[in-house]
């Protein structure tokens, strides 16, 4: 069956500042405290999206969350009005408030583990949101994401979204960050990857939290009905989330056979090696492109984002794409490799870059804010709402976000309540523009 692999982009939210709320992540430690630009962010997001619409790509759009989320506050005991609120968080509990207005959602790679119905014993597509319990601000994601997913994949015959796993340790999720599908057409059953961190039946001890759990791998691939001869279980390496790797796409992209990772990937890097080739025995020939550490340190790898790229099959093109971002041309190392790799023969023909600073001072490369469904033109054709890009849209967007957003964000403006009342503002107009309801947000209900 004919089917072709969709990007849905997450839209950067009004509040993007520089909490430093992520432990693990580097880069979100290093800019903690800075001044953001929500303005530069949303801008750069819209610009990403719509450079792959215009070389073939089905392109969509996820909607940023309601922040600064309230809801969360007034569980937590504080009451008032709406300005009350904010003012009193500031003052009492100001790290609250960097959590209730963290605009984390824009990585829609982390929004839900996603197997296309060529995968699915029932052939639909389905959607498990993460939970995303491992850090606090975001914990409070899953209902948002999951309600965005039911609106957008609303067509039960062909999508099925989950509720997200049980918020309990045992099953901790960071969605789709943790996930690679091989395939030799998008079409076609392909195999799937789920990489966890940790097995919740030992003790784990570390620098930093393996965030995802073998448990909540083997419950997802359950619910999806996957095919467990072409279902892979495999074990991040320690040594990459101790040097930082949070999440497997950290050191780890793949897409159609091609399997692009660091050497220091995997816990067993040839057992991986083995379990792919028969899982993908009699499907199609797997392509392996590993990166040596003696070229590329897992430290470089990191601080460039050489491998949280997006691994892209263009029309027209040969071979795949690798669209990486502009500080993995920056960095000597990753540079020099990226000139090896496309000066051979290998399934990887060139690499082009991406300007997506703000969302890297945050720790998220271009495949951070994206979210791949694969979808056939049956299934792409029963999509609710208004959030393929299309030439309209991204003008609309583009004007939405130069309109609604600040140009500036510092910590302390945290703390103003009218920024709760522009960004509300934001999201009204949004969820006009994405035909998405007038009941789509919170505060929208309220």
């Amino acid at each position: 069956m004919t089917a072709i692999e969709a990007n849905f982009d997450g839209l950067v939210g009004p509040t993007h500042n520089y909490g430093g709320l992520s432990e693990g992540n580097l880069a979100s430690a290093r800019s903690e405290g800075l001044t953001s630009s929500p303005r530069e962010a949303v801008l750069e997001g819209i610009a990403k999206m719509k450079s792959l619409s215009d070389i073939g790509l089905l392109q969509g759009v996820m909607p940023p969350h309601e922040r600064p989320f309230l809801p969360l506050l007034k569980t937590l005991g504080f009451s008032g009005s709406d300005s009350e609120i904010i003012q009193q968080v500031s003052r009492e509990a100001p790290h609250l408030l960097r959590r209730a207005s963290s605009a984390s959602a824009m990585w829609a790679a982390n929004a839900a583990m996603v197997s296309p119905s060529a995968d699915s014993a029932d052939g639909r597509v389905h959607f498990t949101p993460a939970n995303l319990l491992t850090t606090g601000h975001r914990a409070i994601e899953a209902p948002q994401t999951r309600r965005a997913l039911a609106r957008i994949f609303a067509d039960r015959e062909h999508f099925c979204v989950h509720e997200p796993l049980p918020y309990q340790s045992d099953f901790a999720d960071e969605g789709a960050a943790n996930h690679v599908r091989l395939c030799e057409r998008h079409g076609a059953p392909g195999v799937e990857l789920l990489v966890w961190g940790r097995d919740a039946a030992t003790s784990y001890e570390g620098r930093f939290p393996a965030r995802q759990t073998r448990q909540s791998c083997e419950a997802i691939a359950r619910r999806h009905d996957l095919d467990p001869e072409r279902t892979i279980l495999l074990q991040q390496s320690r040594t990459a989330i101790e040097a930082g790797a949070f999440h497997n796409d950290v050191v780890c992209v793949g897409t159609g056979t091609c399997l692009f990772y660091h050497e220091q990937a995997f816990e067993d890097r040839s057992g991986m090696i083995a379990a792919v080739r028969r899982a993908a025995e009699g499907l199609f020939e797997p392509d392996f492109v590993e990166v040596p550490a003696s070229e590329v340190s897992l430290a470089d790898a990191i601080t460039s984002y050489l491998f949280n790229s997006q691994l892209l099959q263009i029309p027209g093109e040969d071979r795949l794409v690798l669209l990486a971002p502009e500080e993995t041309r920056e960095n000597p190392a990753t540079r020099a490799y990226c000139e090896r790799l496309v000066s051979g023969n290998g399934p990887i023909g060139a690499v082009r870059f991406a300007s997506v600073r703000q969302s890297m001072r945050n720790g998220g490369g271009p495949a951070c804010l994206r979210l791949r469904v694969v979808l056939t033109e049956t299934e792409r054709a029963s999509l609710s709402a208004n959030t393929i890009m299309t030439p309209a849209l991204f003008e609309a967007l583009n004007t939405w976000g130069a309109t609604h957003y600040r140009e500036a964000l510092a910590p302390a403006d945290l703390a103003d309540p009218q920024l709760l009342v522009e960004s509300r503002q934001a999201l009204d107009a949004l969820t006009v523009l994405l035909d998405l309801g007038p009941d789509f947000y919170p505060f929208q209900r309220d």
